[in-house]
């Protein structure tokens, strides 16, 4: 059986630098033999956490929106990929309210301890973390990091790897950077291998 992989764009630009290497990673995985299902999150109508914590004793959510079929989708997952570029030294705005309204999650098993991951799931599940940043300063990847690190926790999809680039104000277009590229292709190739 094919193992599914969900793939976030969290860039609004469908076409821009991280469009392109999450494009590639995706490409990888499926050559890997994956089946992956991409979301541009920047475009879907989701609503962020009003924080009603009905999740906290419902495996529900209380706003209906297309949020509804993603969760079972991040419950049946092998693998993640987000790609994301770095603003304000953290994730996009929408990308962020798409993770926040995780806490589903987040109760069932932090405050009901009742993971919906089985821990031998788990032990399968990986993330794969790729991120573009205009500047070139110390650690202006921390931020994003941090972020999708906590959100794989929640989830139950560790962090397993990455690819970064920084200093894209003075590169502008990652495809004159194909070690890049081809980065992104063999990390989306060596998760879809991993999955399988």
């Amino acid at each position: 059986m094919q193992k599914k992989v969900v793939a976030l764009l969290g860039s609004p630009v469908l076409d821009g630098n991280t469009a392109r290497l999450l494009d590639e990673a995706i490409r990888g995985a499926e050559e890997a033999g994956c089946e992956v299902e991409k979301f541009e999150v920047a475009h879907m109508d989701v609503l962020p956490c009003m924080e009603f914590f009905q999740c906290m004793e419902s495996e529900t959510c209380l706003i209906q929106d297309e949020m509804e079929g993603i969760f079972q989708k991040f419950r049946e997952l092998d693998g993640l990929i987000i790609a994301t570029p770095v603003m304000t030294m953290g994730v996009p705005g929408r990308l962020k309210s798409f993770i926040d309204r995780f806490q589903v999650f987040y109760m069932a098993k932090y405050h009901r301890g009742r993971s919906f991951i089985s821990p031998e799931r788990r032990e399968k599940r990986k993330m794969l973390f790729i991120s573009i940043a205009g500047m070139n300063i110390p650690n202006v990847f921390l931020g994003v990091k941090m972020t999708a690190r906590a959100f794989g926790e929640i989830i139950d999809c560790p962090y397993w790897d990455e690819v970064l680039r920084n200093d894209m104000d003075t590169v502008r277009d990652i495809r004159t950077r194909p070690e890049v590229m081809e980065a992104a292709y063999r990390k989306g190739y060596e998760l879809g291998q991993l999955l399988g």
